[in-house]
């Protein structure tokens, strides 16, 4: 059954259970055919009411603050992979506690806590951030590995001998990327740190493998992971995605409340706002899927989309349909769960997406967060 977004509320994002599925079914032939551990990211979706679903799954949760150490211990796994740029004083003794592993971006970071950690969970293994300085990520804001980054440690500055207690590395440099821009981050990362490698006990390839898109080479992926196995086979291999989890698995449903013409641009004021709700476009930028719609002039019927902020740059254009767009009309953008939910804000204190999941087999909505004034008032104090 097609799901009837004419009847379900608006605005909401909704999961698409069965889209779910579809993409765990895929990382779970990751995990067995390559014999990695992967890691669900919280940055990238944290829709609690969902990890029983994706839980079984994977192998752990990757988490960067307090929140997300305590949401994913609590609803999603007890083996966590802690990591942040700096860690709060006062969060660290929570992350530690709570983590099973946990990596450092720095030396000073490093020379900072590493006791701490241990004082606090002597069974954590420790780990430092490396950046290999190489990304196929040509978007600035969205590149780790862009000249003088904040993000790791480069070749220049890594330490000759590797501190003793230290036994992985992680690397970040990848976002929504290709299985053939991770074969080329191999290579740049053996080449600048393979001479640690030897002394490791894990080895941690982050984010951003895109691995549930419908043309991402799976198989190459898998041969390169079980290549890297075998030259190093005492080294435990984990990936830690967050888009290939809910790429692609939902929606963003909204509805028409006004059109308004200036000049030769007819605007379709929507009841989301681009910038509170899925800032990404604005961001990336990026050119949302709008179901029954056309990316640009193709269809008889041409508008821009707009959203009910009041940010003047708050709209995505042009798209156009095929009958003219009426007040009350139904708009559903694809796409919309990753990086959406975890990035919303109560700008301007729009009215804020519902939350839930669309259940194929049940053919209704679970619906898991409705927000309201509270929600908007507890956010400024």
């Amino acid at each position: 059954m097609d799901i009837p977004f004419d009847t379900l509320p608006s605005p909401c994002y909704i999961i698409d259970k069965s889209r779910l599925s579809h993409n765990l079914s895929v990382i779970d032939t990751v995990r067995r055919e390559s014999g990695v551990s992967i890691l669900m990211a919280l940055k990238g979706f944290a829709s609690w009411q969902a990890f029983s679903l994706i839980k079984p799954h994977c192998d752990g949760g990757a988490v960067s603050s307090e929140n997300e150490t305590l949401l994913a211990h609590q609803y999603l796994s007890k083996h966590l992979h802690a990591y942040a740029p700096a860690y709060l004083p006062e969060e660290f003794e929570t992350i530690a506690t709570l983590s099973s592993h946990l990596t450092f971006n720095s030396i000073s970071q490093y020379e900072q806590w590493h006791q701490k950690a241990k004082q606090y969970n002597s069974q954590i293994s420790l780990g430092l951030r490396v950046n290999p300085e190489y990304s196929d990520v040509e978007t600035a804001l969205y590149n780790p590995a862009n000249p003088q980054s904040r993000l790791g440690i480069t070749e220049k500055y890594f330490p000759q001998k590797l501190p003793p207690d230290i036994e992985g590395l992680h690397i970040h440099t990848l976002c929504e990327s290709t299985a053939t821009a991770f074969e080329k981050l191999l290579e740049n990362t053996e080449k600048k740190f393979g001479q640690f490698f030897q002394s490791l006990k894990w080895i941690n390839f982050g984010g951003g493998h895109l691995m549930t898109h419908k043309d991402y080479d799976t198989p190459l992926l898998i041969r390169l992971l079980n290549d890297f196995r075998l030259r190093y086979p005492h080294l435990e291999v984990i990936l830690e995605p967050s888009a290939a989890f809910v790429w692609q698995t939902g929606f963003l449903v909204s509805k028409v409340l006004d059109i308004v013409e200036n000049e030769t641009i007819k605007t379709a004021i929507l009841n989301v706002s681009f910038t509170a709700h899925m800032p990404d476009t604005l961001e990336m930028p990026y050119q949302p899927k709008v179901l029954g719609a056309d990316n640009g002039d193709t269809k008889k019927h041409s508008y821009r989309l707009g959203g009910n902020s009041c940010l003047a740059g708050d709209f995505i254009g042009n798209w156009s349909f095929d009958t003219p767009l009426s007040i009350g009309d139904t708009i559903v953008f694809d796409d919309m769960i990753h990086y959406t939910t975890v990035k919303t804000t109560f700008f301007n204190g729009v009215k804020h997406p519902c939350i839930g999941l669309w259940d194929n087999d049940l053919e209704r909505l679970i619906k898991y967060k409705e927000f309201s004034f509270d929600d908007f008032k507890n956010r400024l104090g």
